[in-house]
């Protein structure tokens, strides 16, 4: 496990990697954000983006998703996986909100998990990016960062990652440090092929030492 002073020379190497890391899920709102975050699961930011640059346009409000049929709104993200139990997510979310919320996405973590369809990771997201609420969403690219370099423990849970993680960084820093995770996840340290030989923490990096090493053949 990586000491204190190591994990903090990790989160500014990838500060300096990805100043720029933010969330690359387009939306211009809150609920936008939560239909977005909704529909990545199991699916890339990309093909999301691809997908809600029309959905965005056609649906504006909890009742514009609940006056088109159900088949209507799968066929509006088909080529999302999982798209006919995220269009019923998303019809059951919509109708949660008017009921219970005035059609708005509650600026509160707990009453974000009674949403159909909104777990904690979602809900993580939705607090920190849209209501700047500090908060650490444990994704893939997060769960696998964490335990390649020793931040968390191979067996760690997803919750208990995060909770590592909220103990190890900064509450400051814990939005940011989600992003730049991500980044570092997704572009550099990928699952199926990290760029270990050119990676700044590969003398920190457990996993990293693993691969050079069977690399050089020592």
């Amino acid at each position: 496990m990586l000491t204190k002073v190591q994990i903090r020379e990790c989160l500014d190497e990838m500060a300096e990697m990805f100043p720029d890391a933010h969330c690359e899920l387009n939306h211009e709102n809150a609920f936008e954000l939560t239909i977005a975050v909704l529909l990545s699961a199991q699916c890339t930011d990309a093909l999301v983006n691809k997908v809600t640059a029309d959905l965005f346009k056609k649906y504006k409000t909890p009742e514009d998703y609940l006056n088109v049929s159900l088949e209507e709104l799968q066929q509006d993200i088909r080529s999302i996986g999982l798209y006919r139990n995220k269009a019923k997510h998303i019809r059951n979310l919509c109708e949660r909100l008017i009921e219970h919320y005035n059609g708005e996405i509650p600026e509160d973590h707990a009453e974000l998990q009674t949403l159909p369809g909104v777990g904690r990771k979602t809900a993580n997201v939705v607090m920190s990016v849209a209501f700047d609420w500090p908060a650490i969403a444990v994704d893939t690219h997060v769960e696998r960062i964490s335990k390649r370099l020793g931040m968390c423990r191979w067996k760690d849970s997803v919750l208990e990652v995060e909770k590592t993680l909220m103990r190890k960084v900064p509450k400051d820093e814990w939005s940011v440090t989600h992003h730049r995770m991500i980044f570092f996840g997704r572009y550099h340290c990928k699952a199926q092929n990290p760029n270990c030989s050119q990676c700044p923490l590969a003398h920190l990096c457990r996993e990293g030492k693993k691969r050079l090493k069977k690399v050089s053949g020592s």
